[in-house]
């Protein structure tokens, strides 16, 4: 193909750091890209760069982690050199897998006319194996389908076993491994009888294929000229292995990422892949972006201090594009009310500067962190939006802890009775109204519960548990329970209710700490009922509106890992002690503590022109207070980068 007329002013549009990625020759490229460095742009006029210079566009692929970004960036080639660009291949990793297994599937064995099986599929077959295998006939604590089919995504993106995966990341359910395994082997079978694949088996087997035939693996490296991969960081060992496969032959090879905001472990994501790339490519040649166009010096700086502590990184310095600004600020309130007052004061001072609801953030490690600040945003109605999740109560074992105090509070609560009695096996909408219209009909429910005609309306597996309901409920309307509702809450957590919500959700470990936080919360207040009328108010004021019609959005809340990719003017981090940031498990292993380490500078780096850390002196634990230290993300940092305000006022 003859190269095209050059029409762009690479050296007009580019910064020199971007410029030398977009010219660069061919072969093995890895670019770190830093926070804010126009990652997305240098990609693009890549891209053109390549078809302007000969480059056919149909030999182009550009691997991203969603359709949107893929778009993004293909459209923006196009609309700088015309049509004839469309012809470029891109799309996500699961996309383009699925692309190639239709044209390539009978060669492992699949259907041409295969069915992708999406999350609601997959767990229906899931339930389907576990009845058929009767593996909860044997063993009481086999976990509901939803777990089951999250440990077996994880194995099979890890490439682990199901044992290696219960043992390192779902531990409390070691005892039906077993019963486990013998349900992922079972489902994995059903699949290929039904011809039918999910989300894993389009990487699990589009690895498989190039790797296992070579004539697959030659034909695809002849097709791609050249292979651009977006957010490297974030890709697992199957991704990675799919993309050096893909190149064998021409080794014409773009990686783009930051090994500094790698933080998705937990979902999979192999950090090896960036950080060892020119160990498996000894001839890549290194760029780094780290002109940044999104925040202040200062901001940067304290960036910069901070991630300088992780030994395994490939260096870079972020440097401000824009003029000096604030120096971020270390609050340190007294505690964690003393932290959401002052973090709603100041979102209130910074709103009257003229700056949009929507251009701020408050960011923290887990949803749990943002519980006091989400009841006075409320009850000061402020408009917030917790991004990536529900508001805290709206979440589903908040509402089942709090039925069980409704219940004990009110026994003619037949909402509550539902709900809680749906808790448990083969009870459903039928069997719950019969239960509840005998309970309603005796002088006293609670009483009644342990009756025979209760029980006698139980399908059998629920009469297993049912004394211990009762039991249950006789114990937290006993009048000690009533008037320490913190303490009720404890003991429900402490009751079957925990073994439930390991069988059910596969992030067990983060809701039963958010009822241990609820727990700590409720505390303060003197009766189970007064707490009751305040979060039944609290849920009813529209506090949380994303939008109120006069274009100022809301406030965001979110956990760092939803914020990535995000910014703001203003940027609050909360909960800046030792055992919730970093965490008490990460601080214990190098590795987990420089992935924290990563997401506390994703978090700084949100920030736009303000940055305020909040490290709250003392917690509340067991009726205690306990003071708190601040974090070591904090204390590490150069004094020269942040100022320090200590005390509750500010």
């Amino acid at each position: 193909m003859a190269p095209a007329t050059t029409r762009i002013d690479y050296a007009h549009e580019l910064n020199d750091q971007q410029l030398a990625v977009v010219e660069a020759g061919t072969g093995p490229l890895l670019v770190i890209a830093g926070a804010g460095s126009g990652k997305t742009r240098t990609l693009t006029y890549r891209v053109a760069r390549l078809i302007e210079s000969g480059v056919d566009p149909g030999s182009i692929l550009l691997l991203t982690f969603t359709n949107k970004a893929a778009r993004e960036m293909l459209g923006r080639v196009e609309s700088i050199l015309g049509p004839d660009a469309g012809r470029v291949w891109g799309g996500t990793f699961h996309h383009m897998g699925h692309v190639t297994l239709r044209r390539q599937s009978e060669r492992i064995g699949i259907d041409r006319n295969f069915s992708i099986l999406d999350r609601e599929d997959s767990r229906h077959l899931m339930s389907d194996v576990v009845e058929q295998l009767g593996l909860r006939e044997e063993a009481d604590d086999v976990p509901k389908s939803d777990v089951i089919c999250e440990i077996g995504s994880f194995a099979a993106n890890t490439e682990r076993t199901v044992f290696e995966t219960i043992e390192r990341e779902w531990n409390y359910l070691s005892r039906a491994a077993e019963e486990i395994d013998q349900a992922v082997n079972r489902y994995r079978a059903r699949k290929r009888e039904l011809a039918c694949v999910d989300f894993d088996d389009l990487l699990i087997l589009w690895a498989t294929l190039l790797q296992e035939h070579e004539e697959v693996r030659s034909w695809y490296g002849e097709r791609f000229h050249h292979v651009l991969v977006d957010e490297y960081q974030d890709t697992n060992s199957i991704q990675g292995r799919i993309v050096d496969l893909l190149v064998e032959k021409r080794r014409n090879l773009m990686v783009v990422g930051d090994d500094s905001q790698s933080i998705y472990a937990f979902r999979g994501a192999n950090y090896a892949n960036i950080f060892q790339f020119p160990n498996r490519y000894p001839d890549s040649k290194l760029f780094k972006l780290e002109w940044n166009y999104r925040s202040t010096p200062e901001v940067l700086a304290l960036a910069n201090s901070s991630i300088s502590h992780n030994a395994m990184q490939f260096e870079k310095t972020l440097k401000a594009y824009r003029p000096s600004g604030a120096l971020p600020k270390l609050l340190e309130p007294d505690d964690a009310g003393s932290q959401a007052r002052m973090v709603t004061r100041l979102l209130e001072e910074h709103r009257s500067r003229g700056v949009p609801w929507r251009e701020m953030a408050v960011l923290y490690r887990s949803h749990f962190h943002a519980l006091d600040l989400q009841m006075e945003l409320t009850g000061r109605g402020l408009p917030y939006a917790v991004r990536g999740g529900p508001r805290f109560f709206e979440q589903a074992h908040l509402k089942d802890t709090m039925a069980f105090l409704r219940v004990v509070d009110n026994p003619r609560d037949e909402l509550s009775w539902r709900r809680l009695l749906k808790l448990y096996p083969k009870v459903g909408d039928g069997t719950a109204g019969k239960v509840f219209a005998l309970l309603s009909s005796k002088g006293d429910a609670l009483a009644a519960a342990t009756s025979d005609a209760i029980v006698k309306e139980l399908p059998k597996p629920a009469k297993v548990f049912w004394p211990q309901l009762a039991s249950l409920l006789r114990t937290l309307a006993m009048p000690s329970f009533r008037e320490r509702p913190g303490d009720s809450i404890g003991t429900v957590l402490d009751s079957d209710y925990s073994a439930y919500l390991e069988e059910t959700y596969p992030n067990a470990r983060s809701r039963k700490e958010d009822l241990r936080q609820f727990s700590e919360y409720a505390r303060k207040y003197e009766s189970t009922r007064e707490l009751l009328q305040q979060v039944s108010l609290l849920t009813d004021l529209r506090g949380d509106q994303p939008d109120r019609g006069d274009g100022e959005g809301a406030v965001v809340l979110s956990t760092i890992h939803q914020a990535k990719g995000l910014e703001w003017q203003v940027v609050f981090v909360i909960w800046l002690v030792e055992g919730r940031f970093p965490t008490a498990n990460a601080a214990k292993e190098t590795e987990e503590l420089q992935e924290e380490r990563r997401l506390f500078y994703v978090a700084a780096t949100r920030a736009k022109d303000s940055l305020y850390l909040m490290a709250p002196q003392a917690a509340s634990d067991n009726r205690w207070d306990v003071v708190q230290q601040t974090s070591r993300f904090v204390e590490e940092l150069e004094p020269s980068t942040f100022e320090r305000i200590r005390g509750g006022a500010f």
